[in-house]
């Protein structure tokens, strides 16, 4: 761990992986915010973000900057080991990523009908929809044109890193894990909010180093709006897993017939806001793009599409303020991704997973990303490894 000195320290776990100059420059001035609680705490995954550094813990007193929560409020990760073994899986995974395609809408899709849709989307949804239109009713610019878009996305992945693998295990068991958050509803939530804040700075003429450090004060009715909507929408999130992983094991019993399946490692956030005890203080703790590790709390640590993936225990390191990376981290833009790998390299990259293999994920291509086992190995005092995982099928948007 190394540190970087601004008004609060900077406490950095990337001993074994590069640092973009334009994120230490982001935290930098997060850390010369007047509300921050002892220090920033860093993870290994740590790169550009707006606003706020991916990969960054931010530990408020009595302010909370919607920015460093982001528009995809409540992304996570779900990890379920099953009882299956990879010889039971078919020689072509070809087939099973399209029939989990058929049940978890990708990219810009969603449940298009009342006839496409499972009723586990319509359960899942109704424990939510009370307290979305209280949510409304205070601000309706948060409310799409069509309120049916938050039912039919339940349960659909977006895009994006967003994903649904089936990995292997040491032992050759075979897990189901995804990745995703709270879709359009999360993302209106957390741009309207930061829109609030933004404007709440210009009224009272706060001056910033970045307009996207805008913040909303405790005790104040926005902040208390902003709370319960965005708790809300980790609630979407965490639903929106449990929708897609219900469905995806579903597919694979078709496709394989019966097993079990444990849920190994908690359903967990990675975008959110908690308030949570550290240093002598109650405090707000947002984590962009890092995972709460508690001493044993379960984790995911996921690699890029074709390299390995981590089940985790936390070590509950205090000052990460209980936490570790959310993945690997990338290395390089989406935009510099497309710029300059090339389809064979992806396709290289990507040799023995079942995915797409063209033009389409270039960004989301391996040699974007860090390598996870140094990121892994930057966080040894943070968590304890307790399963590797090889994707041998990977669907995204």
């Amino acid at each position: 761990m190394r540190v970087i000195k601004a008004k609060k320290p900077i406490k950095l776990w990337a001993d074994y992986v590069p640092v973009d100059d334009k994120a230490e420059a982001q935290l930098i001035n997060m850390a010369n915010m007047p509300f921050i609680h002892k220090h920033l705490a860093v993870m290994p995954d740590v790169h550009v973000g707006m606003g706020a550094t991916i990969g960054s813990v931010v530990p408020t007193l009595n302010a909370i900057i919607p920015s460093a929560v982001g528009v995809d409020i409540g992304c996570g990760m779900m990890a379920v080991r099953t009882s299956l073994k990879a010889e039971q899986l078919p020689d072509s995974l070809k087939q099973l990523r399209s029939a989990i395609e058929a049940v978890v809408p990708v990219g810009f899709s969603s449940h298009n009908d009342d006839h496409s849709r499972p009723s586990i989307v319509d359960e899942a949804y109704l424990k939510l929809d009370t307290r979305l239109t209280a949510i409304y009713q205070k601000h309706p610019k948060i409310q799409s044109d069509k309120k049916s878009n938050d039912l039919l996305q339940m349960g659909t992945l977006g895009g994006g890193n967003h994903f649904v693998e089936v990995c292997l295990d040491k032992e050759n068991f075979v897990w189901v894990m995804l990745h995703s958050g709270s879709r359009g509803v999360g993302n209106r939530i957390g741009t309207y909010f930061i829109e609030k804040a933004k404007e709440e700075m210009e009224k009272y003429f706060v001056d910033l180093p970045d307009p996207d450090l805008a913040y909303l004060p405790e005790n104040t009715g926005l902040f208390d709006d902003y709370i319960e909507a965005m708790q809300w929408a980790q609630d979407y999130a965490m639903y929106n897993r449990e929708v897609m992983m219900e469905n995806t094991l579903k597919v694979i019993e078709k496709h394989i017939g019966k097993f079990e399946s444990k849920c190994e490692a908690i359903n967990c956030h990675h975008n959110y806001v908690s308030k949570e005890h550290h240093f002598g203080k109650n405090i707000w703790v947002t984590r962009k793009g890092a995972v709460r590790a508690r001493k044993g709390d379960m984790g995911i640590i996921p690699g890029s599409m074709g390299a390995k993936s981590f089940i985790v225990e936390g070590k509950g390191n205090i000052d990460s303020f209980c936490s570790c990376s959310h993945g690997a981290g990338r290395i390089m833009s989406r935009s510099k991704a497309k710029e300059i790998v090339n389809l064979e390299e992806h396709i290289k990259d990507t040799l023995g997973v079942e995915c797409k293999k063209d033009i389409s994920v270039i960004d989301e291509t391996p040699s974007a990303y860090k390598n996870i086992d140094d990121v892994m190995k930057s966080q040894q005092d943070l968590v304890e490894i307790k399963h590797i995982l090889k994707q041998v099928l990977c669907v995204k948007g």
